[in-house]
């Protein structure tokens, strides 16, 4: 790997100035997609899916904890497994005690989904040392109908809005075989009331969960939802009267 290349103070801030112009432009066009993304439509789940959980059965509902969203990572890991996948290992490693305290503060739950029997989530998560709720959905169509698990027995192929027909357009290597296969999303729910509403899911690269609890609620309904927060304590006050820039 190479390195920049050495320039003088001068020329890096010319350099600097050209590239905060970009950048200052696609903050604006993230601002305007996250806000094109809280304008879709959403759809009612009526499947009653069962889930199972350290305290036993649990309904979509149930995953909420009360609050008015849910964000599911889909964590590949296959029932046949004795770990979880290393890639979403490493996203979960991320997923803090003080992240998932932050998305609570804005009303939203966090919780992992996998398709492996909860003996083996439980045994993974404890040699991990992971904190955050994690959900068995074995013997449900959860992940086939969030088109995370790919089997074709089940139900045709469908992956990031691709059938298997796109799929084999592109010039890519998508593993047709050894079916089924586990996948990488994320789905965003919306409780009112009893019932539950799908708002969002991505997949692929689209799913990578990085960037703080600001990423996460973006990607939500509601957003960061901070038109609505009345400050509190004099810390709060303090920080709600600072400018704010782009």
């Amino acid at each position: 790997m190479s390195l920049p290349d050495v320039t003088t103070r001068g020329e890096w801030l010319t350099a600097r100035k050209r590239l905060l112009v970009k950048e200052k432009e696609l903050t604006r066009q993230r601002d305007a997609l996250n806000a094109e993304r809280r304008r879709l439509p959403m759809v009612e789940i009526t499947t009653p899916y069962r889930f199972e959980g350290p305290d036993g059965a649990a309904s979509l509902l149930d995953l909420f904890e009360g609050r008015r969203q849910l964000i599911v990572g889909h964590f590949m890991f296959d029932p046949s497994w004795t770990d979880g996948c290393t890639s979403c290992s490493a996203g979960a490693d991320e997923m803090s005690d003080g992240l998932r305290a932050h998305l609570h503060t804005r009303d939203t739950t966090m919780a992992y989904v996998s398709r492996a029997p909860l003996a083996r989530i439980e045994d993974y998560k404890r040699r991990k040392g992971w904190t955050f709720p994690w959900y068995s959905s074995y013997g449900s169509d959860f992940n086939y109908d969030f088109h995370v698990t790919i089997d074709e027995s089940k139900a045709p192929l469908e992956y990031n809005y691709r059938d298997r027909a796109a799929w084999e357009q592109l010039d890519t290597d998508f593993p047709f075989g050894d079916q089924p296969m586990e996948m990488p999303g994320s789905s965003y729910f919306l409780r009112d009331g009893e019932r539950v509403f799908h708002t969002y899911s991505s997949y692929a690269r689209g799913a990578e969960q990085t960037g703080g609890s600001y990423y996460f609620l973006d990607l939500t309904a509601l957003g960061r939802q901070e038109e609505w927060e009345e400050p509190k304590g004099r810390a709060a006050k303090a920080r709600a009267a600072q400018p704010r820039f782009d």
